[in-house]
C-alpha cells in the first residue's frame, strides 16, 4: 500500500514559523524603544537568534519530541527542572493571551469609530479567548489553512506599515530623526532598556514548530533551514514595520498596546479603507497568534502532566481529536479570571496591556534559560545519538554561543519587570513584579503537589540510559526495515 504523504512541506513548515514566531502585537513595544531599536535588531539577531535556532534545530531534529522544550529540559536535569520548565511555559500563555483579549476591544472600537463600554469590552474578551480556545482543539494537520493564512495576513500588515511609513517619511519628514546619536543606545534610559525583552520575545517561538515534526514530510531538512531562514526574515519584518511605527509616532508618544494601529491611523487616515482593512487583519492575526502557540504549550503541558509534573487533569485529551483538552481548557479560564480582574485593578496598573505582556514575557523567557544548557548536557551524556542536525562549530565555540543568550535574557528580565531608579515609570513595574513572584511561588506549589502521583522521580538521561535507548531506537528501525521488506 502507497505511504500517506504527510502534510507539511516546507512551505508549510515556513509560513508556521512566520505564524508562530512573528507577532504584530509586538511591533509597538519594540518601536518605543526608538532608533537605537536598529543597533539592538542587529545585535541581537547574531548573539541571539543564531545560537538560538541552531540549539533549537539541533534539539528538535534530534530528540523528537510532542513534549519539545519541557522533554529536552526534563530529559538533561529530571523531573525537578524539568516541572519547572514545564509551568513557566505554561502559565506564559494565558496570561499572554488575556494581554492579547485586552487588545482587541480597542482595535474594533478604532474600526467602528465608537468606544465600547466596560462591560461590553469584557464580553468582547471573552469571547475572543474562548474562541481561541476551541480553535486551538482542533489537530495540527487540520489547522495548517489558518496558520498559513495567519502568516500572510502578519507580512501584509507588517510591509503595508513599512511601506506607509516611508511614503510618510519622504512627504512629510521622519517624526524620529535618524541621527548617528538617536541609533547608539543610552544605557541610562532604563524605561527603554526595559523594552529589549521585546526583541527577545520576537525572537522565541521555533521549539513550537519542532513539535510539528511528527507531521512533516521532511523534519531532517526542513526544520533547521525553516528556523534560520524564518528567523532572518522575521527580523527583517519586524525592522520595517518598526520603521513604519517610527515614521509618523514621535517616540515618546508610541503606545505599546496600539501603537501599530495609532501609526496606520495617523499615515492613511482613521476613516480610510486601508486602515479598516489592516485594523481587521490585525485582529484576525490576534486570533492566529493564540491558536499556533496552543499547539505547543498544550502539547508540553499535556505530556508534563502526564508523567507527574503539572497537575493531572492538563493531561486530558480530546477523544474526538487526541488534543490536550484539559490544558486547552484551563488556559481559557485563567486568562478570562484576568481580563475580568483587568476591570477592578485598571486604576492600580496604569497599563494593562503591558502589564500583562510584561510578566508574560519574564515567564516565557525564564523557561528558556534551562534550555541552552540543556543542549550541551545532552551532548555530553548522549553523544553517540544519531543528529540530522548539529549545530556547527567546535564545542569550546557551543558553549560560548549557549551562555551568551542565557546572560541576555536574565539582563533583559531585570530591565523589564525590576524597577532601577524610583521614577514613576520605573515604580510602575511593581505590580507586574508582585505578579510575577506570585506566579513563580505558584509553580512550586504545583510541582511538589503534582509529584505526588509519582512512583519514581526521573533524575535525567545517564550515559548508560542513553545508549540502552539508542540500542532500542536501533534495533526498532531493524525490525521496522525487516517488516517492510518482507510486507513487500
Amino acid at each position: 500500500m502507497a505511504e500517506v504523504k504527510k502534510k507539511f512541506s516546507f512551505r508549510d513548515v515556513f509560513l508556521a514559523v512566520l505564524c508562530v514566531v512573528f507577532t504584530c502585537d509586538a511591533a509597538a513595544p519594540a518601536a518605543a524603544i526608538g532608533n537605537s531599536q536598529f543597533f539592538w535588531w542587529i545585535l541581537l539577531t547574531f548573539t541571539f537568534l543564531l545560537p538560538y535556532g541552531f540549539v533549537v534545530a539541533e534539539l528538535g531534529t534530534t530528540y523528537d519530541s510532542e513534549g519539545g522544550l519541557y522533554d529536552w529540559v526534563r530529559d538533561a536535569f529530571g523531573d525537578r527542572w524539568g516541572a519547572r520548565v514545564a509551568w513557566l511555559y505554561w502559565i506564559n500563555y494565558p496570561i499572554w493571551l488575556a494581554s492579547m483579549a485586552v487588545l482587541f476591544p480597542s482595535t474594533m472600537a478604532g474600526v467602528i469609530g465608537a468606544e465600547l463600554s466596560p462591560v461590553m469590552q469584557i464580553v468582547v474578551e471573552l469571547v475572543f479567548i474562548w474562541a481561541v480556545v476551541w480553535l486551538g482543539n482542533f489537530r495540527v494537520e487540520d489547522s495548517g489553512w489558518l496558520m498559513n493564512g495567519v502568516a500572510v495576513l502578519k507580512v501584509a500588515i507588517a510591509m503595508t506599515t513599512g511601506i506607509a511609513g516611508l511614503w510618510y517619511a519622504t512627504t512629510y519628514g521622519f517624526v524620529n530623526p535618524i541621527t548617528f546619536k538617536s541609533l547608539i543606545p543610552d544605557f541610562s534610559d532604563t524605561s527603554s532598556l526595559s523594552y529589549l525583552s521585546i526583541i527577545l520575545f520576537n525572537f522565541m517561538g521555533f521549539e513550537v514548530v519542532t513539535t510539528f515534526a511528527g507531521d512533516m514530510n521532511n523534519p531532517e531538512r526542513d526544520m533547521p533551514l525553516a528556523i534560520l531562514l524564518g528567523g532572518f526574515t522575521i527580523a527583517a519584518i519586524y525592522l520595517f514595520s518598526s520603521f513604519g511605527i517610527g515614521a509618523a509616532i514621535p517616540v515618546d508618544q508610541i503606545s505599546t498596546d496600539s501603537g501599530l494601529t495609532d501609526a496606520l491611523a495617523v499615515m492613511v487616515g482613521s476613516g480610510s479603507p486601508l486602515y479598516a482593512i489592516m485594523s481587521v487583519a490585525f485582529l484576525l492575526t490576534l486570533f492566529g497568534n493564540g491558536v499556533s502557540w496552543a499547539f505547543g504549550v498544550n502539547s508540553a503541558a499535556f505530556y508534563a502532566a502526564r508523567q507527574g509534573n503539572l497537575p493531572h487533569w492538563f493531561g486530558i485529551e480530546s477523544k474526538r481529536t487526541y488534543m490536550a483538552i484539559g490544558a486547552s481548557v484551563t488556559n481559557g479560564a485563567l486568562a478570562s479570571v484576568l481580563v475580568v480582574m483587568q476591570t477592578f485593578l485598571a486604576g492600580a496598573v496604569g497599563n494593562v496591556f503591558w502589564a500583562l505582556f510584561s510578566m508574560q514575557l519574564v515567564f516565557e523567557m525564564t523557561s528558556y534559560v534551562p534550555m541552552f544548557p540543556a543542549m550541551l548536557k545532552l551532548r555530553a551524556v548522549d553523544p553517540d545519538r544519531h543528529r540530522p542536525f548539529r549545530a556547527p562549530g567546535s564545542d569550546r565555540l557551543m558553549r560560548v554561543l549557549c551562555w551568551l543568550p542565557v546572560v541576555e535574557i536574565v539582563l533583559s528580565m531585570v530591565a523589564t519587570i525590576v524597577p532601577l531608579n524610583a521614577s514613576p515609570v520605573e515604580l510602575s513595574k511593581i505590580p507586574a513584579l508582585i505578579g510575577v513572584v506570585l506566579f513563580f511561588l505558584a509553580g512550586e506549589v504545583v510541582r511538589v503537589v503534582s509529584a505526588r502521583g509519582r512512583t519514581e522521580e526521573y533524575k535525567g538521561l545517564t550515559p548508560e540510559l542513553a545508549a540502552a535507548r539508542n540500542a532500542q531506537a536501533a534495533c526498532d528501525a531493524e525490525l521496522q526495515t525487516s517488516e517492510t521488506e518482507g510486507g513487500e
